[in-house]
């Protein structure tokens, strides 16, 4: 296996990054993981009416497998690597630790958590109590199974030591309706022994890719890990007419199946104020957060073929908001008692003061773009951040000032422009004040 440290393992791919410079010498930097890089190279253009070839990249994807061979279990790597006229190359290999990974699109980190193992306000909340939530008049697990029975009349069926077996695994109670469909289908795609046909005769019965017993899971907010830097943008919100509570996970949500795009369906026991106890949620995977609601009951979806109202809209709140060109115009327009997530955009106005979300006590994220902010010491004032992303720029005049906010759980970087390597040092800078494990650096030098 080749070494990580080994000029040779990254020459080809140096190469390659050199000669998309289209000069003497320069700089490219980039990301390598197990699955999926980020380099800066140059490919050939697309044919129109043809799909891009794997020969089409076979240069790349050779030089990509050297460093992933080299990886081993370290997962993914970040680099900059710095070319000279003459040849000479010095390459910065930056180490990821568990407080701070390769960013999207930057080889200095995106975010850094600088309290080891803390997670964001929406990860933290759990379901509101709903003592009065009752099931749905349409639930009736007994036409459940019958009508299944009906429509997957060869279906093996699941036993009832199984059932009780992923009860006890879930540490809950499977809802009635659930074990109904359970008792006709044990939906083990080994069952259909490669028949596609039959399965798609099952995904039509029971109206989703229903996951066997030992698949079921409960979908919590750590079912649903989002990186920092989107995470803290979030918020719960939960109207009073609203039927699933706006949370991240509920370990009252019973995760049964998917619709074969990721997506998955769940059984919700903590309903919102408008909701059924027992109620079918749908879960997106491009959202963070929040569920839709599918159908008042398993039965209501299953027998009745109710689907995910594609059609809602998101309404406007003011716990989230985004002072920008193209939305909310200003700062004090954004500022309400509720507010919990701010940020500031492309803006072409004169920079902004903080001075209006003083009083807002419940601001725990803040992000910034470069130019936006009229006195970057204003921050202090916001006494209850627990992520704040700003550029470099302004990150030293904090840290200059001993300023930076102790109430920060995580800290990240706003805008493109910013030198990696500055990142990496500030990033230093900070998780030495929240005495956090540092990036560390491997130089690998040679000539081209």
């Amino acid at each position: 296996m080749p070494a990580l440290d080994d000029f040779a393992t990254w020459e080809p791919l140096l190469r390659l990054m050199r000669a998309a410079l289209d000069a003497p010498e320069g700089r490219a930097t980039g990301s390598i993981g197990p699955g999926a890089w980020s380099v800066p190279v140059k490919r050939p253009p697309m044919s129109p009416g043809r799909a891009m070839l794997v020969e089409d990249m076979q240069d790349e994807m050779d030089a990509v497998r050297r460093v992933q061979e080299a990886l081993g279990g370290m997962g993914e790597i970040s680099f900059v690597a710095d070319f000279e006229a003459s040849g000479r190359t010095v390459l910065r290999l930056i180490n990821p630790t568990a407080s701070a990974r390769p960013g999207i699109g930057n080889a200095g980190p995106d975010a850094v958590v600088l309290v080891d193992g803390a997670v964001p306000e929406p990860w933290r909340r759990l379901p509101e109590p709903a003592p009065d939530a009752a099931p749905s008049p349409t639930a009736d697990a007994a036409l459940l199974e019958r009508t299944l029975r009906e429509r997957l009349p060869d279906a093996i069926p699941a036993t009832d030591e199984e059932i009780a077996a992923a009860e006890a695994r879930l540490g809950i109670a499977l809802p009635e309706e659930l074990k109904a469909v359970y008792r006709v289908t044990r939906s083990r795609w080994s069952d259909f022994d490669g028949d596609y046909e039959a399965m798609n005769r099952h995904v039509s019965a029971v109206c989703a890719e229903l996951y066997p017993l030992d698949s079921l899971y409960i979908a919590d907010a750590a079912s649903r890990p989002a990186l920092w830097q989107f995470a803290a943008t979030e918020a719960v919100v939960t109207r009073p007419d609203s039927a699933v509570q706006g949370l991240v996970g509920s370990p009252g949500w019973i995760a049964f199946g998917e619709n074969g795009g990721g997506d998955v369906f769940a059984i919700d026991l903590t309903p919102g104020p408008a909701g059924f106890a027992g109620q079918v949620i749908f879960l997106s995977h491009e959202e963070n957060i929040g569920a839709e609601p599918v159908a008042d009951s398993l039965t209501d979806m299953i027998v009745h073929g109710r689907e995910p109202d594609w059609s809602r809209t998101a309404d406007a709140t003011p716990e989230v908001a985004y002072v920008n060109v193209r939305s909310i115009p200003s700062v004090e327009a954004a500022a309400h008692p509720d507010l919990e997530v701010l940020s500031i955009g492309v803006w072409e106005d004169e920079p902004v003061s903080l001075a209006p979300l003083f009083g807002c006590p419940k601001l725990r994220t803040l992000a910034a773009y470069p130019d936006t902010l009229a006195d970057p010491l204003e921050i202090t004032r916001l006494t209850g951040l627990e992520y704040l992303a700003l550029p470099v720029a302004y990150w030293r005049v904090l840290l200059d000032a001993d300023a930076v906010p102790r109430s920060l759980l995580a800290a990240g970087f706003e805008g493109y422009t910013d030198d990696p390597l500055e990142r990496v040092e500030i990033a230093n800078r900070l998780l030495a004040l929240f005495a956090g494990p540092q990036i560390t650096q491997t130089v690998v030098e040679g000539v081209l």
